[in-house]
Order: structure tokens, then sequence, then C-alpha cells
């Protein structure tokens, strides 16, 4: 099978053949019909991401797929079970095998593509924003980069959650998709000034931050007392210092969180957020936003939408 992997330490990722595995016992084998691409996927090529599998490994960690095996002990999944998985690694490829307790059934309303850019970009901006941010109906929620995969699932969520959404992203066209999404005010982060239009606006009760760099230090300023921030990304490739004098004046929070950190310590936090997730999108109060769709020799393209920004919604390859 065809699949885009790290061969060793320090060499570039590439499209290559390698065999196609078996699951083992606990184990289920999906054909992979879509994979997500994330930001964590850049820095795995670079070795920068704080949870990179030693080499050789297939990239992708968002993955759906139907069942087409399974190994000794698996009496849950059958072959032809549409599913999906946060698998961290392995979905950049033609075929995968996962931990079956690892496993999500798809709504029947659901695709592929919609499932590939379900996971990581919802569950990260619901449990960050519920569990760890408390967010409240009726408080104001900033999101950077808020058109991007992560920040666009954060607008959504955050006015689902009731809160006053401003988002901030650079261009018309982006901002006109958080603007679908749910946020109330724009800022252009190209044209304007973040932190002068946000003390114009209010001031923040919660910042999501996807960005890092001079976004999250324009945001830190123009918080509201008792204000909480999520840096949860530095697509803008700068991991922003906090000074520590300036969260006693205003009894500041900042909250760190990685959402692939659960799996090891509290696997039902993200159980539960997608179980409440997939109900929301039953009921028709999610839309997965899916910008570009791509097929597997093309996933360098992909990888570039993010690096450089211009990706709009989720970036999903087909393998």
């Amino acid at each position: 099978m065809l699949a885009y992997r790290i061969s060793a330490p320090g060499a570039q990722a590439d499209l290559a053949e390698t065999g196609q595995p078996n699951p083992e016992s606990g184990q289920v084998l999906v054909r992979i019909r879509a994979c997500g691409l994330n930001f964590a996927d850049l820095l795995m090529q670079k070795g920068t991401y704080q949870d990179t599998p030693d080499a050789p490994f297939t990239l992708g960690m968002e993955v759906a797929g139907d069942v087409v095996g399974t190994g000794a002990g698996v009496t849950r999944w059958q072959p032809g079970d549409r599913v999906m998985v946060y698998a961290r690694q392995g979905g950049l490829a033609e075929f995968g095998v996962f931990d079956a307790d690892r496993l999500l059934r798809l709504p029947d309303s659901m695709s592929f593509d919609q499932a590939a850019a379900f996971q990581i970009g919802y569950g990260t901006a619901h449990i960050a924003l519920g569990h760890r941010a408390r967010l409240q109906t009726g408080e104001t929620l900033v999101v950077t980069g808020a058109a991007g995969g992560t920040g666009l699932t954060a607008v959504e969520i955050g006015a689902r959650m009731g809160a006053r959404v401003i988002a901030a992203a650079r261009g018309p066209d982006k901002l006109e998709a958080a603007r679908n999404a749910g946020a109330t005010d724009l800022i252009d982060t190209g044209t304007e000034d973040l932190r002068a239009r946000l003390l114009e606006l209010g001031r923040a009760d919660v910042v999501y931050d996807t960005v890092g760099s001079d976004m999250f230090r324009a945001a830190f300023r123009a918080m509201n007392p008792e204000g909480r921030l999520l840096p949860v990304g530095f697509a803008g490739g700068d991991v922003p210092q906090i000074p520590a004098n300036h969260l006693l004046v205003k009894n500041l929070t900042v909250i760190g969180f990685y959402i692939g950190g659960y799996l090891n310590f509290r696997a039902d936090v993200i159980r539960n957020s997608f179980d409440t997730l997939l109900d929301w999108f039953r009921d028709g109060r999610l839309q997965p936003h899916v910008g570009h769709v791509l097929p597997l020799d093309r996933v360098a393209e992909g990888m570039a939408l993010l690096r450089d920004r211009k990706a709009v919604g989720k970036v999903v390859i087909r393998p």
C-alpha cells in the first residue's frame, strides 16, 4: 500500500510503498477513506512536536474509513462498519491498524470527509473551552486564527455555548467563514490592530489562541480581570513568553491544553466530549467546514496550505 511516511529520524516525509498491516489482538484494520491534516503533522516532520513517534512512522492523526478486518477478541466491530479514530499517527495511508477501543461509529449522515475534519478540531475546542476554561454564557470569547481548522471550530463551539465570539483572522474571505460559523464581531488582523480593536469591543474574558507570536501578546494585553487564556497552537512560529507579573495585576489565568495528553490520563474526558459533539452533529448544530480535499499524492500541497496559513477550514486527504 501507499503511505506518507518518515522513514528515519530527520528524514523528509515522502510517499512510499509499504506492506499492508495486519490487526493483532484487540485491533481493527481500517480502509482509510479520509484523513484530516493538522498543524501537528508539520511539527512532526520537523521533529519539534511534543508527541512525535519514533521513526519510521506514517503521518496522519485524524482518520475516517471502513472496517475491513479485526484481530482476536474484537466483537464490537464488523467489516463494513463506518468508523473514525483519533489515531495520533498512521492516517495518511490506504490502510491502517488501530486499537478497537479508540474507534467511534460514524452517524449515518456524516461523510468520511466530515469525520476526518471532526475529532481534533471540535474535541480541542469543546474540551478546552468547556472543561478547562469554563466558558460561560454571555462571556466574550476571542479566537485568533479564527478561519483555520482549529480556530473555526472554536468559533462554532463558543457560539453554541452561548458566548459572544470575536473572530480574528486575516482577510475578508476568512472572516466571512468565521461569521458563518457564529462570530458576532470580526477583526481583520491584516489591516487592524488587534489590541486596539479588542479594547474598543470591550476586552476578552477568554482567549483561544491558535497563532502565538504577536497575536497572543496583543490579546493578552486586552483581557478583562479574571480572564483565561488558552494557548492551543503556535501557527505564527513563535512561542510567546508570558510576563507573570501581568497575570497578578488582573488576576489572569493561562491554561495549558493538549488534547492528546488526555489519552494518557483522562481518556474519559475525550470520550464524553466526542459523545456530546456527535449528538450535536446529529441534531444539526455542528457543520464541519472542509475547505480543501486532496489525494494522497498531494499531501505536500496540503501541508503547505497549513504552513502558509492559507487554509480556510480543514484540509482533508483522500487516500
